[in-house]
């Protein structure tokens, strides 16, 4: 081959890796359902860069923290025609249409929520409609409720009938617009969506696609039902009695390498200040990222309440365990450190497996926040967790002590990402933040793979709520959620703030863990406060 040949053909290979190289898929039906059981994909900064927004019902007259009047405003809802907690509401040959999402650019819905009407009539003849792209027809039509309860079209689990709510986790990708609207006032509503940047390839939704993926859907259900982990090492394992105020440690493999699942076993419950008073602790490269209550940290929060989602478990028998990919490239550290007054056995297991290291490669964090007492009046917005830097949030689970027995959640979601003058993400209560609706009668355990409800008044999974009408929220409740297509991509800052919004005046305790990943410049507003954890919120006298 002369030297003309050989210079084309490098050319040509050139061009062709280089194709390869800044090819990127497009996003899909299919592309989002496999992201969704991808715990290694959350692990990175987003390939296709997106960002998470909400339009919700919350209170249009909530416009800025500076009027404390009309900040905290809680008329989140439409229930008649003159409400206006929408977008608008338009005329199309002598219909009436109103519009509650309309996103222009490419995007994809990835939650919504909507509740029941009447906190004990599941029905409702509110129909929906979804348009992609600026079509006249709508891509996705049908019942408000049946269609995102997981008895329709979209199957459980990936919608899902809440307690008193439908919640969808279904991706409905579009490469133009999106347009939202039903044949009647909406009552509340959330849709929650991802923000391409321009340019983004996206494969609208059709339901030739919906029909095509349904083995895909399938799939993703089982094993979001059926959480496991592959490609883990043989377990390592801390087996001890801790002292008043030790710390253990199991120090990981050195090298690159990543935890793929982590389990506490803590030997007796009967205490149940020992799961905000035992603490795990992690180290990465040097870097302690992870100082949590294992109640707060597994998704139990105060005492033992078991549950299973997709990130996480706490069994029946008492083992806690997470699957959240923890990648690190030199080495690290778990430890368990019991601040209560008393000694406890433990039992702590560590896998971890192989991981190859890139550029869009995270550290995982967790951090705790307790606060005892916690005033009702005035209301306030109390912090989450404030990042800065750049990362992914990707959960949290708050534990309440409520000393009354009227309702605590009305709080709204506030999340302000990389700096923004108003929130992207303005909800309409804390319940339904947490995936479930009509909070003051809805005492009951639940769960799904991305949301629980652990605990209520005296009820968890081992003790189910039976009176029907019982309307009591005294003592703790435990509210869970993790992230999967709706995580929350962040490049400058994050802050998450919720309402303290009780119906009386009182006092509570509010304890909450927060998860994300981040760089190794990423930094929060969270230090150790081991004061605040043995400050354990007590029960009210009549429980």
């Amino acid at each position: 081959m002369n030297a003309r040949y050989v210079v084309v053909f490098a050319l040509i290979c050139s061009a062709l890796v280089s194709k390869s190289v800044g090819a990127k898929e497009p996003v899909s039906i299919e592309s989002l359902l496999r992201e969704m059981v991808d715990r290694d994909a959350v692990a990175h900064y987003p390939e296709q860069d997106f960002r998470l927004k909400q339009h919700s019902s919350y209170d249009r007259r909530s416009k800025s923290p500076d009027d404390s009047q009309g900040w905290f405003r809680n008329k989140d809802s439409n229930r008649n025609d003159t409400d206006t907690n929408l977008i608008r509401i338009e005329e199309i040959d002598g219909q009436k249409e109103w519009v509650l999402m309309d996103h222009e650019g490419p995007g994809a819905i990835v939650r919504t929520w909507m509740p029941w009407r009447q906190p004990n009539n599941p029905t409702t003849d509110i129909r929906i409609r979804i348009y992609l792209d600026g079509a006249s027809e709508p891509a996705l039509e049908g019942n408000m409720l049946e269609l995102f309860n997981g008895n329709g079209l979209i199957p459980y689990p990936l919608a899902h009938g809440s307690l008193r709510s439908a919640v969808n986790f279904f991706p409905i990708p579009y490469a133009k617009s999106c347009k939202v609207t039903t044949d009647q006032h909406p009552f509340y509503f959330i849709f929650t969506f991802r923000e391409y940047d321009e340019g983004t390839p996206v494969k609208t939704f059709t339901m030739e696609d919906f029909e095509a993926a349904k083995g895909l859907t399938k799939e993703t259900g089982q094993k979001l039902l059926s959480p496991s982990v592959s490609g883990a090492n043989a377990p390592l394992r801390l087996q001890a009695t801790l002292a008043s105020q030790e710390e253990k440690s199991l120090m990981l493999p050195a090298g690159v390498a990543a935890v793929r699942e982590l389990s506490v076993k803590l030997g007796s419950y009967e205490d149940r200040d020992v799961t905000r008073q035992v603490v795990l602790k992690m180290e990465f490269d040097g870097k302690e990222t992870v100082w949590c209550p294992i109640g707060d940290f597994f998704g139990s929060g105060i005492g033992f309440n078991p549950m299973q989602g997709w990130y996480r478990t706490v069994a029946d028998d008492g083992t806690m365990s997470c699957r959240w990919v923890m990648p690190y490239q030199r080495g690290g550290k778990v430890s368990l450190q019991n601040l209560s007054g008393l000694p406890v056995d433990a039992e702590l297991e560590v896998k971890t497996g192989d991981y190859l290291w890139d550029d869009r490669s995270m550290y995982f964090h967790a951090a705790w926040r307790g606060q005892y007492p916690v005033p009702t009046r005035p209301y306030s917005d109390w912090n989450y967790v404030t990042l800065k830097g750049r990362g992914v949030y990707v959960g949290d689970t708050l534990t309440v002590m409520n000393p009354t027995k009227v309702w605590w959640g009305e709080g709204d979601e506030k999340i302000w990402v990389d700096g923004e003058d108003f929130p992207s993400m303005f909800g309409t209560g804390t319940e339904d933040y947490y995936g479930y609706s009509w909070g003051g009668s809805s005492t009951d355990f639940y769960q799904h793979p991305f949301h629980a409800q652990p605990r209520a008044y005296r009820y968890n999974k081992l003790n189910r709520k039976t009176a029907e009408k019982e309307d009591n929220n005294l003592g703790y409740s435990v509210e869970t959620r993790s992230r999967a297509l709706d995580t929350m991509p962040f490049s400058s800052s994050l802050q998450l703030d919720m309402e303290v919004w009780a119906w009386k005046d009182c006092e509570m305790g509010y304890g909450v863990g927060a998860y994300w990943y981040g760089f190794a410049d990423t930094t929060s507003n969270r230090e150790p406060d081991p004061d605040e954890v043995r400050n354990v919120p007590p029960l009210p006298d009549a429980l």
